[in-house]
């Protein structure tokens, strides 16, 4: 009985180290999901960022027309890294809105000069208010809204090649 008192603090140790490691090989998800997907945009009103574009405004989402809005900023890197993908979206015929994230207008007009431009609109949402009503927890992140204003589909994290398919079927799927 004694010898195996000894062990215990060894296999105490072991099997916290082991479970230690498990948690280090497989870490949580910690992806944020927007509880909005499947329900209506909440109600806000952004001026432009841009002298060139309009800003945006829930209203316009009722048009029949489905759309993607890209949340964004200038400083981002990878929303540098998705501006072709957006660009090849736009190309198909989607249309896309932007939320500028904590930005100014200089710097989203030089972003869209280095980078293209496949804004119908971008709205300044300059203390990201309406980033976090619609559950977004970081940039870029996107969202396809059908043509009532209703969120159907939420993409986080820069968009790449190969969602692009998977996006223009959302859109089509929206109308």
């Amino acid at each position: 009985m004694k010898r195996a008192l000894l062990w215990a603090p060894l296999l105490t140790f072991v099997l916290v180290i082991g479970i230690a490691a498990v948690a280090l090989l497989k870490p949580a998800d910690r992806t944020v999901k927007s509880a909005l997907v499947g329900k209506p945009l909440p109600a806000f009103a952004l001026p432009p960022i841009v002298a060139t574009k309009p800003g945006l405004a829930t209203t316009s989402f009722r048009d029949g027309q489905p759309r993607l809005v890209n949340v964004f900023a200038s400083w981002c890197i990878p929303c540098m890294a998705e501006a072709p993908q957006l660009l090849e979206l736009k190309q198909a015929g989607v249309r896309i809105e932007g939320i500028a994230i904590r930005d100014t207008g200089p710097a989203i007009a030089d972003f869209l000069a280095r980078n293209g431009d496949p804004y119908e609109a971008i709205g300044s949402d300059p203390e990201s208010r309406v980033q976090l009503s619609l559950g977004s927890s970081g940039v870029p992140e996107s969202f396809v809204i059908d043509g009532q204003g209703k969120i159907v589909l939420q993409h986080i994290g820069d968009i790449r090649g190969d969602d692009v398919p998977a996006i223009l079927d959302a859109i089509r799927s929206a109308q």
